[in-house]
Order: C-alpha cells, then sequence, then structure tokens
C-alpha cells in the first residue's frame, strides 16, 4: 500500500473515533499511533467524559501507548488526528519523540501545527517531525462543523 492510501487508510480509522466522540457529546477529535501501518493505540477527545482539559485525544493516545510500550520515548511512531494540534498536544509530541505527525482538518483559532507555533517550538527543542496537514481533511471539517452547528441548535437562544 502506497503511503498516500495507508494516511488516509489510518485517517478513517481516525474519523471513526472521532464521529464516536461525538455521540458522546465530546468534540469529534480521534487519534491514532502506528509503528508502520500497525495499531500500537487509538484514543478520542474525552475532556468532558473525565473532566480534564488535557484529555484531548493526542494526549490520550500518547499516554496509552506509552504504557503498553513502557517507555516514555515513541521513537519512530506516527500520529494520525483528525484536528490540528494545539499547542500543548505540540508539545506532548515532542516530549514522546514521535517520528511524524499527520492531521486532517486545519484549525484556525488554536492550531499550532501549520502556524508560527511549529517552527518556534521546533527551534527550541533536540527533536523535530515532520507535520503534515491536510489527509481527508473536508471530512474532518464536517464531522466538526456537523457537531458545532448541532450543538447550537441544542442551546437557548442568546438574548
Amino acid at each position: 500500500m502506497k503511503n498516500r492510501d495507508l494516511d488516509q487508510a489510518l485517517m478513517r480509522e481516525a474519523l471513526r473515533l472521532a464521529g464516536s466522540a461525538a455521540r458522546r457529546g465530546e468534540v469529534p477529535v480521534g487519534a491514532i499511533l502506528t509503528d508502520h501501518g500497525k495499531v500500537i493505540a487509538r484514543s478520542a477527545n474525552a475532556t468532558l467524559r473525565r473532566k480534564d482539559p488535557t484529555a484531548h485525544a493526542e494526549v490520550l493516545v500518547i499516554r496509552k501507548a506509552a504504557r503498553l510500550l513502557r517507555n516514555h520515548r515513541l521513537e519512530g511512531l506516527t500520529l494520525y488526528v483528525t484536528l490540528e494540534p494545539c499547542l500543548m498536544c505540540l508539545g506532548a509530541m515532542v516530549q514522546a519523540r514521535i517520528a511524524r505527525c499527520v492531521f486532517a482538518a486545519s484549525d484556525p483559532k488554536v492550531g499550532a501545527a501549520s502556524t508560527l507555533a511549529l517552527p518556534r517550538v521546533q527551534k527550541g527543542v533536540n527533536h523535530r517531525f515532520p507535520v503534515e496537514g491536510g489527509c481527508l481533511g473536508d471530512d474532518a471539517s464536517k464531522l466538526l462543523r456537523e457537531f458545532f452547528k448541532s450543538r447550537r441548535r441544542k442551546s437557548p437562544a442568546a438574548g
């Protein structure tokens, strides 16, 4: 399987996790950590359920993989996530020594990977890795738009 095909197949799995998060009322973000295409760990946002502002899909999947592999260094692993990582998640990836990050939808508000934050973060640390955006980005964006649209319909009108 070509890299692009593999990336899309793995991102589809992350999108399924994001859909599960949405059904639980969480912001629909899913993440998967892989080793040469083999899934090591998977997770989805759980900030509401866990009452934990750090329970982003990326952080949770890094924690799971570190426990499973019994190592805080996740060298050689690729992280797939349905939304551009925030600064906290990008920092966790640096600390874990992730080899590569692939994300679907850009996050113009708090996304740190495609902004000036990534070069600044990576400039000051001894671990750098490629971050690639846009893999099934339209699908992820649609899921996010529908989630927030349904939440706005459910909330009482402002006024």
